[in-house]
């Protein structure tokens, strides 16, 4: 079968090669692709949680073993995507090599996945709009996102990607600012609580003060599921192969690049965390990163997250809609 201008070849069972979608993808659209789809509201919001139920060392364990599952999946994909750059990636290689069926339950699912996704996403982002325009109803922004996001996916995959580069590069940012600017109040570089504050700097003392596992080993395991959440979008790298240019190359470097700045990221961001916020007062009633920048003294602190995170939910559905129609 042949789709019209699209170049998508004979399905995998027929025995023919299958073929791909337009090779427009850079490599770093590759990279930034997967980093978009990683950094969300699992690192932004749910570690607050995490840290308050795992305790800080606890954290900083769960998301180091977060990081090796995923490393080792991703190592089986690249392989996968290096010798098959096919649209479709992992349902297509489960339809070849384990049967139909199989395939076909992986694509739904997954799509499925991302459609529920996607309401929570636009219904977030309209209810962050609402805070700064309080007389609009949410439903009016949810449908401009909507609207937004629809376009930006279906006018080209060079635009998408330039799009998702751009949202993703001000999550990067964010967190590199975070983990530098709380790295320095750690070790008294900057006043905890504004200038005059003699509030101590406190290293790395909240994370071994109370104990490795304050609420036992166990809590390690019951929040990897939040961890594993906050990790999901790297096989986003996988779905893009085949829009990829000399895949060969571009995706085992996006691959590789994504996993050693996914430890930085999140392990750094985490270790920030739990060393400038008591886990006993971390949760989820506000983002961990406005309460770290409150504590340091940045101003407005709430409405730079605010849109940091819109940008990061924004991402996610954007990559999301990418990401069910291949699928499909």
């Amino acid at each position: 079968m042949k789709e019209t201008g699209q170049g998508i070849g004979a399905a995998p069972e027929t025995g023919e090669k299958t073929q791909h979608l337009e090779r427009k993808m850079s490599s770093r659209h590759m990279l930034m692709l997967s980093l978009g789809g990683v950094i969300g509201t699992g690192l932004f919001l749910s570690s607050g949680y995490t840290i308050n139920q795992a305790g800080p060392f606890g954290t900083v364990l769960a998301y180091a073993v977060g990081a090796l599952i995923v490393y080792l999946v991703m190592m089986c994909l690249a392989e996968l995507s290096v010798a098959m750059p096919w649209t479709g990636s992992f349902h297509v290689y489960a339809t070849k090599f384990l049967g139909p069926g199989t395939g076909f339950t992986v694509a739904v699912l997954y799509w499925l996945t991302w459609t529920i996704a996607l309401g929570s996403e636009f219904t977030a982002s309209g209810i962050i709009m609402q805070q700064w325009f309080p007389n609009t109803p949410v439903w009016i922004w949810s449908a401009a996102f909507i609207v937004l996001i629809f376009l930006l996916n279906a006018v080209s995959v060079k635009v998408f990607a330039e799009t998702e580069s751009w949202l993703a590069l001000i999550k990067v940012a964010a967190i590199i600012v975070f983990i530098i600017l709380g790295a320095l109040a750690m070790f008294g570089a900057i006043p905890l609580g504004g200038s005059g504050s003699t509030e101590p700097a406190p290293g790395f003392t909240h994370l071994f003060e109370d104990g490795l596992f304050p609420n036992g080993f166990g809590a390690v395991f019951t929040v990897m599921l939040a961890v594993n959440f906050a990790f999901s979008g790297t096989e986003l790298i996988g779905i893009a192969a085949g829009e990829a240019g000399d895949p060969e190359k571009t995706v085992p470097r996006a691959i590789h690049g994504t996993l050693w700045r996914l430890v930085i990221f999140f392990i750094g961001a985490i270790i920030v965390m739990a060393s400038l916020i008591p886990y006993k007062e971390a949760g989820v009633d506000a983002s961990p990163f406005v309460i770290v920048f409150e504590k340091i003294g940045i101003p407005y602190a709430a409405d730079i997250m605010n849109f940091v995170i819109l940008t990061a939910i924004l991402s996610a559905a954007n990559s999301g809609l990418y990401a069910s129609t291949r699928m499909l």
